[in-house]
Parts: C-alpha cells; sequence; structure tokens
C-alpha cells in the first residue's frame, strides 16, 4: 500500500475519534464549556496541557530550526521548556486558587476594572490569533503532501475540522481529544527517532546515540567542508545578544499564554494543578529532549542523501518529487554541472529545503517502513489541531465571555454566551485560515512572535498581580498597552516584507534585536510603565489587596477550595 493511502487511512481513523469524542463530550452549559466543569483527572490535564502547549511549532518546525540553525536552535528549547517551568511553578497554582474562567477573567477582578478585563482580552485575541495561524500553517503543510493539494487547499481541510470539534464539544471536548492526541503525536515522534538512532548509531535511544557518539561531531566537519556553518559552534545564526532576547522571549512568553494557563482551571482544587503541571513536564520532557537528536539525525541524512547527487537521479526518488511538487524543496542546477551540491551561499546553494519539512520528510529520508511515515503525518496533524483548538477557543472566551458577558451584557443568558463562544469560535477559525495561507514566517517562527506578544503583554500583569499588592488598575492597564503596542508596532515593522510586501523590512532590528526577541523590550516596558503609574496613581482598594495576600496564601485557600471550588470577590 502506498504511503498517501496509509496516511489517508490513518488521518481519517484518528480524525474519526477526535470527532467522536468531541460529539460525547459536547458542553451543555458554560462550565463544561469554558473549564470542562472542573472534572478532569491531574494526569489526563497533564496530558492535554503537553498537547496543547507542544503545538506544530514543537512537532514540526523545533527539529528543522534545530537542523539548520545548530547549536543556536536550542534558544527554542531552552525558552519553551523554561517558560513551562516557570508557569508552572511561578503562577499556574496561584491563578488556579483564583478560580476564574480565563486570563482576562483573573486581571479584571484582580483588578478590579471592567477596562482591564476589556485590554487584557484584546491582549489575549491578538496572541492566539497570531499563534494559531502558525498551527494552520502546519496543517495546509501535511495535508498538501500526503494528499497532494494546495497548502491553501489543506488549510481549508484543516479549519473545516477543527472548527467542528471546537464549535461542539468546547473544553471538555477539546481537553477528551488532546488527550488521545498527545498519545498520537508522541508515538509518531519517537518511533521514527528511535529506528533513525538505531540505524545512524546503533543506539535505539535518540537521546543516547546524540550525547555518546560522534555523529553531531561529523555533521559540523560535514558542514564545514561543503561551506556551511559550523554546527555545534555558538552564535552562528544569531548574536548574543539575540539568543538572551530570543531564550527570555520565548520563557515569558510561554508563563504568559492564555491558552495554557486555562488549563490549570479545569482540575477539582490546586492540589491537582500542581500534579497537571508535574505530569505535563514529564509528557513534553519526552518529545523536547528528542528533538535535538531528530534535527541533528535529519541534517546528517538529508547531506549524505543528495549532495553531489546528479538532479535528474534525485528527482527519481520518491519522496524527492513529491515534496518537490509542493514548493517546499526546491532543487536546481545553478552551475549546469548536473549535479547537486550543498552551500553557504544563497547564491550557488542548488538545494532549498523548507524547514518546515524536515521531521515530516526524515521518515522518507531514512528509508522507514511506509506506516511510519503515515504516522508522523497523522501526529503532525495531532500537533497543530490540539494546539488550534485551544487557541480558538482561548479567543472564543475572551469576546463571549470577558467581552460581551462581563463587560457589555452582564444578563446574558446560558444559551445567549454558548451561542456566542461557537459563533466565535467560527469566525476565529476563518482568520486563522487566512494567516495560516499567508503567513509572515516559518511556523516555528510565527510562534514565536505570539509568546513575544504575550510576554510583553499579559506575563506582568499576571505577575504583579499576585507578588506586587499595590499594583492597581491604571498601572496594569497602562503597562498592557504599552507592551502590546510596541512589540506589536515592532514586529510589524521588522517583518514588512512578509505582511505588507515591501522590498526591505521597514527597521532591521531594535538594538540589535530581532523581531522574536524584541517582547523582551516591550516587556521591560511593561513592568517599567506599570510600576510607574501604579505608584503615581492611588493604590488598589484594601479588600483587593487582601485578596492577593490570599491567594498567595495555600493552606487558608485549600480550605475554601473544598468548599467553593473557588475564591469569589464581586466588585
Amino acid at each position: 500500500m502506498s504511503v498517501e493511502a496509509l496516511t489517508l487511512i490513518l488521518v481519517i481513523l484518528t480524525f474519526g475519534i477526535y470527532i467522536y469524542i468531541g460529539w460525547w463530550a459536547k458542553a451543555r452549559d458554560t462550565a463544561s464549556f469554558y473549564v470542562a466543569g472542573k472534572e478532569i483527572p491531574a494526569v489526563a490535564n497533564g496530558a492535554a496541557i503537553a498537547a496543547d502547549w507542544m503545538s506544530a511549532a514543537s512537532f514540526i518546525s523545533m527539529a528543522g530550526l534545530i537542523a539548520f540553525m545548530g547549536y543556536d536552535g536550542t534558544v527554542y528549547l531552552m525558552g519553551w521548556t523554561g517558560g513551562y517551568v516557570l508557569l508552572a511553578l511561578l503562577l499556574a497554582p496561584y491563578l488556579r486558587k483564583f478560580g476564574r474562567y480565563t486570563v482576562p477573567d483573573f486581571i479584571g477582578d484582580r483588578y478590579y476594572s471592567n477596562s482591564a478585563r476589556a485590554v487584557a482580552a484584546i491582549a489575549t485575541i491578538f496572541i492566539s490569533l497570531t499563534y494559531v495561524a502558525g498551527q494552520m500553517r502546519g496543517v495546509g503543510i501535511v495535508f498538501s503532501r500526503y494528499l497532494q493539494v494546495d497548502i491553501a487547499v489543506g488549510v481549508i481541510i484543516g479549519m473545516a475540522i477543527v472548527a467542528f470539534f471546537a464549535v461542539l464539544g468546547g473544553m471538555k471536548g477539546i481537553t477528551w481529544t488532546q488527550v488521545v492526541q498527545y498519545f498520537v503525536l508522541i508515538l509518531a515522534y519517537l518511533i521514527p527517532a528511535i529506528a533513525i538512532a538505531f540505524q545512524l548509531t546503533g543506539n535505539p535511544i535518540p537521546q543516547l546515540a546524540l550525547t555518546f557518539s560522534d555523529i553531531a561531531q561529523r555533521l559540523s566537519q560535514l558542514q564545514v567542508d561543503l561551506g556551511l556553518k559550523e554546527y555545534i559552534a555558538p552564535f552562528q545564526s544569531l548574536s548574543a545578544v539575540n539568543v538572551f532576547a530570543v531564550t527570555l522571549a520565548l520563557m515569558v512568553g510561554t508563563a504568559g499564554l492564555p491558552h495554557v494557563i486555562v488549563r490549570f482551571y479545569t482540575v477539582k482544587n490546586v492540589r491537582s494543578a500542581r500534579w497537571s503541571a508535574g505530569w505535563a513536564l514529564v509528557f513534553i520532557a519526552l518529545l523536547y529532549t528528542t528533538a535535538p537528536a531528530i534535527g541533528v539525525f535529519a541534517k546528517y541524512n538529508l547531506i549524505e542523501s543528495l549532495n553531489a547527487k546528479p538532479i535528474e537521479e534525485a528527482r527519481q526518488i520518491e519522496w524527492v518529487s513529491k515534496w518537490e511538487s509542493t514548493g517546499l524543496l526546491k532543487l536546481e542546477d545553478k552551475n549546469g554541472d548536473g549535479n547537486l551540491s550543498f552551500t553557504g551561499d544563497k547564491n550557488t546553494n542548488e538545494v532549498t529545503i523548507d524547514r518546515d519539512i524536515i521531521v515530516l520528510a526524515t521518515p522518507e529520508v531514512a528509508k522507514l517502513a511506509p506506516f511510519i511515515i503515515a504516522l508522523v503525518a497523522a501526529g503532525g496533524l495531532a500537533a497543530a489541531l490540539s494546539t488550534a483548538s485551544g487557541l480558538l477557543l482561548a479567543m472564543s472566551s475572551a469576546v463571549s465571555h470577558d467581552l460581551y458577558y462581563r463587560v457589555f451584557r452582564p444578563n446574558a443568558s446560558e444559551a445567549q454566551r454558548l451561542k456566542v463562544g461557537r459563533l466565535m469560535i467560527f469566525l476565529a477559525v476563518l482568520l486563522a485560515g487566512y494567516f495560516g495561507i499567508k503567513p509572515p514566517g516559518f511556523v516555528g517562527e510565527v510562534v514565536a512572535f505570539a509568546f513575544g506578544l504575550a510576554a510583553a503583554s499579559l506575563f506582568p500583569a499576571i505577575l504583579l498581580g499576585i507578588f506586587d499588592k499595590r499594583m492597581n488598575r491604571e498601572g496594569a492597564i497602562s503597562g498592557i498597552l504599552t507592551g502590546l503596542l510596541f512589540t506589536g508596532i515592532m514586529i510589524l515593522l521588522m517583518r514588512s516584507p512578509q505582511i505588507f510586501g515591501t522590498s526591505a523590512p521597514v527597521i532591521k532590528d531594535f538594538l540589535g534585536i530581532s523581531a522574536q526577541g524584541i517582547g523582551v523590550v516591550g516587556m521591560l516596558l511593561n513592568f517599567i510603565v506599570s510600576f510607574v503609574v501604579s505608584r503615581a496613581t492611588e493604590a488598589p482598594p484594601q479588600e483587593i489587596q487582601d485578596m492577593v495576600e490570599d491567594i498567595r496564601t495555600p493552606e487558608i485557600f485549600d480550605t475554601v477550595d473544598s468548599n467553593t471550588g473557588g475564591v469569589r470577590h464581586s466588585h
């Protein structure tokens, strides 16, 4: 049976399961729709957090970035994993103690202001929309290769599927779907990694194969011989300041991601939230410690397979011809000698590979069984769709719950709120699909922009809301707006060729910091503005200051939580 037929069968089978779960877990009230009724077990929530957090950027793009950036690509590993630990230990338990539905809910109540709630909701929409665009791009790439359709058609197919189970099931359906998707994606990631590790080094454990073999040194020497950058030397693709800025932006951005934070609201109590964080860390570590090995193995295999090979002979290879037809792999005989050559100069390099296809193409390059190739395709779709559905719900919640219900229509009925929530998911899918078809960068880069926006807007407001009882609404609102506007404008100016079609970026960088790391500057501005404005204006009401003290006291809150399900404050 062909790879395409096997892929189709596996994709239909897994999607059938996802859609069944969406129907089975159909949300009938807002508590089920927004926080799954707060009844998800800690282990299942850990798997759902892992699937929600490990998006197409982690599954499809991260190993590709490491493969091409070498040592510098580890900024993604350090930033995303470090950010998850920061979120799990520093913020999640306190947010769960507060016991609301969304991040804007927390900010609105903590800062006793519907204006703060609205600003946080708008920030959530911007962050989630940027993030989900990367996921839809990933879906489009997978479908374009395995269904042999245009990427735009692939994105539209993905939009239809994710809209179905997100609109119907809400958070409850999404959670149980993500549990299944986690096991699909992790199997799809580990099985080919184990096979290729054994094939290249004789050691079946990818992490050990990379650490205790000379494969990385061999790849590095191979690249030097071809005139490419040394693979294992630092600061070859990014400057030292950018390594620091991008890593920090990804780290604090992770801790401010609304669709991940809301997952800690779906368990019964704070203790379950802590266990969820622990389980998620275990599940995430399985993929993140494997990614560097895949990056090295993939790059080594690609160079060995294509370098110095006659171009016509290369085009006879099935995976080469099919990826070339998608436009994501380009072979050009620039010097007319009939052979392909990798070089470090774009004017002479004859093999151009889109970084987003590395993981998907690796099993084919390594000549693994068709079933494994099909499994990787299903895993890539699971990773992209699991995160996309969580992001769509975050956007829907921001509009239907935080803006429509909490700000404009506090008397809205349960049915009206559910109707608006589902309508918002549908509209968000349309927007996400547009940006998936016209992305401002690679999947991993687009996702990095979302992390920068989260770092610059929501993270300072959440952190100060928990640990600075003197922080008031004026300071929080000013800080969020400053960070969001500065970072958003900088990203637009630095990415103007992709977004506005200019011939060159309006601004190349800001003090040497690229678009992916600019969120750090936005975050610093947010902290400074928040602090200055809050100290220059009236202190928060005493009850708010008491509440901040209260949510930082586990013993007191645990007693309250077991009886009420969360601290409630009315203003």
